[in-house]
């Protein structure tokens, strides 16, 4: 599609069901950082990574220690690496082009969403928020977890200090609890059951800031925009909250320690003013109609949109919303229950997974406008009679000739040099990042080999020597085709007629 062509004014956003991938049962997907590779984990314990250009399987990831289903899935940074989490309390980290495991941790509870350091091209360090306990900080070098708070602590000690052992037991006061990485890593969002957003240094263990939510209710789904500059919250009330986030993208630790609150305040209270300088809330979303529930809200990939699917068993619709608040598009898919939602990094792709195990790709209705390729390009209603000009089939129209040209054909094309996408603004350039896999051919099973060349054999064999009804069905040199009629030998000759079905005529004259 030319994107010259495409008239602006239509939105970017998803419109219909392009396309539908198949393979297994799938459960959880994950773009890479380039939108060029899809991985999705299946309920069998495999991951598959999708070629989103070709649309064909690029990679599969098979775990023989791994049986259970997959509960996410990851890409580091640029892409080299995929962390996946399991229903069996498993983390396993995978080299995306080797396809072989770098590490396999267990921890206590099973982790329902495991996301690895944005900071670094090889992390070794990822946020895992388990079924029934706090979420954990876990070194997949180490096997170590450590264990981050979900609470605000009382001014009286009498929590004891996290442990930073490789097993900890010991259930949190407040489960489940939904938490993030901001964009560069050094500090953790952390959402709990009492409705607040907590601002972790995961380094020291402390919280740091706190931003009570106007609803008070549990905070299912928290994640930041692409750009870190939007905090997104799902909560059990049925509402989507957008924050602004007034702290600077990098550094955020930094300037977060260098806000003061006012003094004689208690810790819960100052918490609360300096979370006030950190978040702001932007925007609500919610269907004041239905009340319904959401299912894993996220951001577009420029983070203009807003997309949530709907809880509902049965359902596939898609909310989409702009940034405004303004409720834009609902998309209806198959009468079957979302479980997972991302909008591609770059284009305006959303893609969906059903409880079926289906992933649907849901992409843009494109109206071509002709009249936007060129300005003097005139769009008809209906044919027009046409009076040529007097000099337009000339080999050199006059009106060429007076035309002259404003390009320096001295000037040097320069045809090295990349521009910079600012989608990918915090791109290392000195980082090779994986965007595509090469294509592998598999080879044939033994026994389709062995099939094969035993039929080739044959065939040699059959075209050297030639089979005895080929020989006699070659008289004078002309071959017959055996196949189109039946065949019968005369006794008394030596060469074969075709035999013929009596006609009803002869038939009446023989009775």
């Amino acid at each position: 599609m030319n994107a010259s062509i495409i008239d602006p004014l239509q939105g970017d956003f998803p419109e219909v069901i392009e396309e539908y991938l198949e393979h297994g049962v799938m459960k959880c997907i994950a773009f890479n950082r380039r939108g060029t590779l899809l991985a999705a984990g299946c309920s069998d314990g495999n991951c598959i990574i999708w070629d989103f250009e070709t649309r064909g399987i690029a990679k599969e990831l098979r775990d023989k220690d791994c049986v259970a289903a997959i509960t996410s899935v990851c890409w580091s940074k640029y892409g080299h690496r995929v962390l996946v989490s399991a229903a069996d309390k498993s983390l396993t980290l995978w080299d995306v082009v080797s396809g072989e495991k770098i590490k396999r941790t267990i921890l206590q509870q099973t982790p329902l969403q495991a996301r690895l350091h944005p900071g670094s091209s090889t992390p070794s360090l990822c946020l895992a928020c388990p079924l029934s306990s706090a979420p954990m900080i876990v070194d997949l070098n180490t096997g170590s977890a450590t264990m981050l708070p979900v609470s605000i602590p009382d001014s009286n000690p009498g929590l004891a200090p996290p442990s930073r052992n490789k097993i900890s037991d010991g259930t949190p006061p407040f489960s489940p609890t939904a938490a993030c990485f901001n964009k560069y890593g050094d500090l953790v969002y952390a959402g709990n059951s009492k409705g607040e957003i907590l601002l972790i240094d995961y380094k020291s263990v402390q919280v740091l800031a706190m931003v009570p939510t106007s609803g008070g209710s549990v905070i299912k789904n928290i994640v930041f925009s692409r750009n870190g500059q939007y905090l997104l919250t799902n909560s059990n009330d049925r509402t989507i909250r957008i924050y602004e986030n007034l702290l600077p993208l990098k550094d955020g630790l930094k300037a977060l320690n260098g806000l003061t609150a006012v003094d004689g305040l208690d810790d819960a209270e100052k918490l609360k003013v300096v979370g006030s300088k950190c978040l702001t809330l932007f925007r609500e979303f919610q269907d004041t109609i239905t009340k319904m529930h959401w299912k894993a809200p996220c951001f577009s990939g420029d983070g203009e949109w807003v997309i949530g699917g709907s809880a509902s068993k049965g359902e596939h619709k898609i909310y989409i919303w702009d940034r405004a608040g303004h409720l834009v598009k609902i998309l209806e898919g198959p009468k079957e229950a979302l479980i997972d939602l991302v909008w591609h990094p770059v284009h305006p792709i959303v893609v969906s997974v059903s409880l079926t195990g289906l992933v649907y790709i849901w992409a843009k209705d494109y109206t071509e406008n002709w009249s936007a390729f060129a300005p003097d390009f005139k769009e008809l209603e209906e044919n027009e009679e046409y009076i040529e000009r007097e000099d337009e089939f000339d080999l050199i129209p006059e009106t060429e000739k007076a035309k002259e040209s404003n390009v320096n054909e001295d000037d040097e094309v320069d045809i090295v040099t990349v521009d910079k996408d600012s989608a990918f603004s915090d791109s290392d350039m000195s980082q090779e990042e994986l965007c595509f896999l090469p294509a592998i051919p598999l080879p044939d099973a033994p026994e389709q080999q062995d099939k094969c060349l035993e039929s080739s054999s044959k065939l040699v064999e059959s075209n050297n020597s030639g089979s005895p009804l080929s020989e006699e069905g070659r008289p004078n040199g002309r071959a017959m085709n055996h196949a189109s009629s039946p065949l019968e030998e005369d006794p008394g000759a030596t060469r074969l007629k075709r035999k013929r079905k009596p006609s009803e005529k002869w038939l009446d004259l023989q009775l």
